[in-house]
């Protein structure tokens, strides 16, 4: 960790993009405290297992091969907005609100009740974020919605109430405020130096700060981002410009399923099989910001509970530097 010549242990770092200021922090021994570990066990009644169809809504596309399905998409249960009715927008003195209206779906990535996602191989992977791609097009397609956001919680403690690997998809009438963010602090940075903030950290990285950087393919670079807010997270970025993932062609969505596999598989051994959150950036429908925006996975080990110093703040401390945790990456990766 660098420390600009001073003897401290702990950095404020400023994130680029949306200026949130980190604490980060120096821990040595936090990687090896004992965090949970995902440990799926067999359940019989489970919703997403062959055989228990009828337990969820009727799916909405399904992947099949030799008479069995091997993906499926259906609607969520529970949804947390309902894809019925009109948007109505209604002001009650200075507060504002409106029709729940959204879409939200579960795609189930395997009908191993057992599997994770990363006991998939390459190909098996590489139909799954195709399956990805043409639910999140076609609600694209809904002119009540403004953005779509793919998201998936592996294990408890990052949300997931059931341990059958899935993810979710969901369609909002609004662009969320995390999101409207990250546009203005991109657009921002384009509007002074004519130049994507994504793609110079990309540059930055490669040529100076290469420590930060663990794993690359041909299209695919992942970097442990300089402000990084948890222990081990981790950015999924394309080498070239992109604001739209849902426009990935087949031969980048398999780099993509490499990179991720890769990643993956490095941060269960190193970590012990962690709970994770991966979430997909991409622009908004319609956003109009081809020039400044970049796609990305953000991929967050749930290692770190949020406390009252960040919620009070906004800050975040993250007592593993980016830097000592891509080494630990690396080392494992080139083993």
């Amino acid at each position: 960790m660098r420390n600009n010549g001073n003897d401290l242990n702990s950095e404020i770092r400023k994130d680029p993009v949306i200026g949130r200021w980190v604490i980060v922090g120096h821990d040595k021994g936090y990687v090896a405290e004992k965090k949970e570990s995902i440990q799926r066990k067999a359940n019989p009644s489970c919703p997403f297992c062959p055989g228990n169809e009828s337990s969820t809504p009727p799916e909405i596309l399904s992947v099949e091969k030799d008479g069995k399905w091997q993906i499926r998409v259906i609607p969520n249960k529970y949804p947390a907005l309902s894809s019925e009715g009109e948007i109505k927008r209604e002001g009650v003195g200075l507060f504002d609100k409106m029709s729940g209206i959204g879409a939200h779906e579960v795609i189930i990535e395997t009908p191993d009740h057992l599997a994770s996602v990363t006991s998939l191989t390459v190909e098996q992977f590489t139909e799954v974020l195709k399956v990805f791609r043409s639910r999140f097009n076609e609600l694209k397609k809904d002119e009540r919605f403004r953005h779509v956001l793919l998201f998936k919680n592996e294990g408890h403690s990052a949300g997931a109430s059931i341990e059958h690997s899935h993810s979710q998809i969901i369609a909002t009438p609004i662009i969320p405020k995390r999101v409207q963010e990250e546009l203005d602090g991109a657009e921002f940075y384009y509007s002074y130096k004519k130049r994507c903030v994504f793609c110079d950290m990309l540059e930055l990285d490669n040529r100076f700060f290469k420590e930060r950087v663990v794993i690359e393919n041909d299209n695919m670079c992942v970097i442990s981002p300089f402000a990084a807010r948890f222990p081990f997270e981790m950015w999924v970025l394309p080498k070239k410009h992109f604001s739209t993932w849902e426009n990935s062609d087949d031969e980048m969505l398999r780099s993509q399923a490499e990179i991720l596999l890769s990643i993956l598989r490095a941060l269960d051994d190193v970590l012990g099989n962690p709970p994770y959150n991966i979430i997909l950036h991409s622009s908004p429908i319609n956003g109009n910001c081809d020039n400044y925006y970049h796609w990305h996975f953000e991929i967050i080990p749930k290692m770190k509970r949020i406390a009252g110093f960040e919620w009070g703040t906004g800050f975040y401390i993250n007592p593993v530097p980016p830097e000592e945790a891509a080494e630990v990456l690396k080392r494992r990766l080139n083993r």
